[in-house]
């Protein structure tokens, strides 16, 4: 038998990004579609996305906090090329056939119909392009009674019920961030990289269709089941539990709230004992069960309450993870932007923009191995359009009169 050790070191070479190589090419606006490209660009994938030479992405305006640029667009439009193209002229959408004949991926969130009009909606494109993944976001789906309403975050928000579950018993909120956005853009994301690996085996792209409300309708899976089969929506509980006590947020000395959990009974007998100095408390019928317990809340939260507001916010934080009961401060986005475990993890990077460096968070996705993500900039309007056209071919005559026409900014 062969005893020889291999003593050959690892390759310890970064793997490149996963998506190196890949272009995506997006139509799209405000949140949803731009957010899915961007997952797609910190990934490696290289994503050109086409404005209007008329403002270009509305949410370019939504408002003016970053230095002077929209959050929203700084958020979710970093690592792109703009190209600023008129798609309803036939020369742009020619230009744009042409960017599409080498592209991997396209990705859309015109208003419903649009894209059909302009025979960019998926089923169309992939007819022309069978390698192309082609994906269509939309509001409610390109057919039924909704296809055709007005899809604003909020509204779908609403329509999928989420507003009802946010708030406090008194009033319904809408959540503090775009939900069904998100939640779409999401899904497109990883729409694209199903489609990705199914081409790879099969070699045809094809379709992907994403609706805001089927994304946020999943996301609602709990209380949905819940109410359709317990009888009775959840109640809206602010930031306490509707069927967990204690779970809530409880002001400290100093002011700051510190929200805690408890999870089980044995959990609620270390609080009363480490934390709220009662230990008779861990027993008593009143309180000994979660049961007990969310049939007492108003009691339950009263003495929890009394007990943390005589401590200080750091106290009160020690004396909870000491007594293995899991909290958190009620922190604000400022809290947030200096979060102590972003800094320990070197989580902040800066990107550049027209109006300077930004602070950008790494994307949540790690893969160890791989090489780091270089985080792009975020692009002003048009800022690639000459290179990317230059690329396809056009002369720089051509390119003079394509922008004394409007077609291109």
């Amino acid at each position: 038998m062969d005893h020889t050790t291999d003593h050959t070191a690892p390759d310890r070479t970064p793997q490149p990004p996963p998506l190196e190589g890949i272009t995506v090419v997006g139509v799209e606006q405000a949140v949803a579609a731009p957010f899915a490209t961007r997952q797609l660009a910190d990934l490696g994938a290289r994503v050109i996305k086409v404005e209007r030479p008329d403002g270009g992405d509305f949410a370019r305006a939504y408002d003016t906090s970053v230095r002077g640029l929209a959050s929203h667009f700084v958020w979710a439009n970093r690592g792109k090329e703009s190209l600023a193209l008129d798609l309803k002229d036939p020369r742009g959408r020619e230009l744009l056939e042409q960017l599409l004949s080498g592209a991997d991926v396209f990705v859309q969130n015109l208003a419903q119909g649009a894209a059909a009009r302009l025979g960019l909606d998926a089923a169309s494109l992939c007819a022309r392009h069978p390698r192309l993944v082609a994906v269509d976001i939309s509001g409610y789906g390109a057919d039924g009674p909704y296809a055709h309403k007005r899809a604003y975050d909020m509204l779908v928000q609403c329509e999928a019920g989420l507003v009802s579950l946010t708030g406090t018993p008194e009033a319904p909120a809408k959540a503090g961030i775009p939900a069904a956005d998100i939640a779409a853009a999401m899904y497109a994301f990883s729409g694209v990289l199903a489609a990705l690996l199914r081409r790879g085996t099969t070699g045809r792209g094809g379709p992907v269709e994403v609706t805001m409300l089927d994304a946020l309708a999943e996301w609602l899976g709990h209380p949905l089941y819940f109410g359709m089969y317990g009888g009775t929506p959840p109640a809206r509980t602010g930031v306490a539990h509707a069927v967990i006590a204690p779970y809530n947020a409880y002001p400290t000395a100093d002011g700051q709230p510190v929200l805690l959990s408890v999870q089980n009974d044995r959990e609620w007998g270390r609080l009363a004992r480490q934390v709220l100095g009662r230990p008779e408390l861990a027993d008593d019928p009143a309180f000994a069960t979660n049961v007990a317990r969310t049939g007492n809340r108003d009691k339950t939260d009263r003495v929890v309450g009394e007990a943390l507001a005589g401590m200080a916010v750091e106290e009160a934080v020690r004396r909870l993870e000491e007594a293995g009961i899991a909290c958190a401060r009620l922190n604000g986005v400022t809290e947030l932007a200096g979060h102590p475990q972003f800094a320990a993890r070197d989580r902040w990077r800066e990107v550049g923009s027209p109006v300077g460096p930004l602070r950008a968070l790494l994307p949540p996705i790690t893969l160890p191995g791989s090489a780091g993500p270089e985080l792009g900039n975020v692009p002003a309007l048009g800022e690639h359009t000459d290179a990317l056209l230059s690329a396809l071919g056009l002369t720089s005559e051509r390119i003079a009169a394509l922008r004394r026409d409007g077609v291109i900014a």
